[in-house]
């Protein structure tokens, strides 16, 4: 068993996604300054199939699970996937992502940044099957194998600037 540095970070429904790209250009200063390259934000819409693949790629999915996904009709498509109707869980797409992605000196990419997932899980006539929780608020939350410093004081911006609702680092 390995060990993680896990993060979580969150901003309120209303706060503009051109903010939170504000606020990541300048942790992509910092970022560039721990020796990152190339770095890269991105604001982006997952509207279509190859933005959410790609917003997979980037970690963006939410694990979500109730009784009301139980033996339902198929979920709107480009809301979820790996539906198990079974157990009623599936993994929520982001509508939208403000991400930050770094790149260290091996080519491994990290990303730091904010999803907004749909308040609602649609079935395929869009109908409303069951409320998600997220209310428009943003969120994301990943984690990353390394005891690598540079990657603390990333977390460390987000700390400060009262996005990061938690963050675990099992290295300490």
């Amino acid at each position: 068993m390995g060990l993680s540095y896990h993060y979580e970070f969150t901003a309120p429904a209303g706060t503009p996604g051109a903010k939170l790209e504000e606020f990541l250009r300048s942790v992509e200063q910092l970022a560039k300054t721990l020796g990152f390259a190339p770095t890269i934000v991105l604001n982006a819409a997952f509207d279509i199939k190859e933005r959410r693949d790609f917003a997979r790629r980037l970690g963006g999915s939410y694990t979500f699970q109730d009784e009301s996904l139980k033996g339902v009709a198929l979920p709107l498509e480009g809301q979820v996937r790996d539906y198990d109707p079974i157990v009623g869980r599936c993994r929520l797409i982001p509508e939208h992502g403000v991400v930050l992605v770094v790149t260290d000196e091996r080519g491994c990419e990290t990303s730091f940044g904010f999803f907004k997932f749909p308040n609602d899980i649609l079935d395929t006539h869009g109908r409303g099957i069951v409320r998600t929780g997220f209310d428009g608020a943003w969120t994301y939350r990943d984690f990353i194998d390394s005891p690598d410093f540079r990657y603390r004081k990333i977390v460390k911006r987000f700390e400060a600037t009262g996005y990061a609702k938690s963050v675990k680092d099992e290295f300490a």
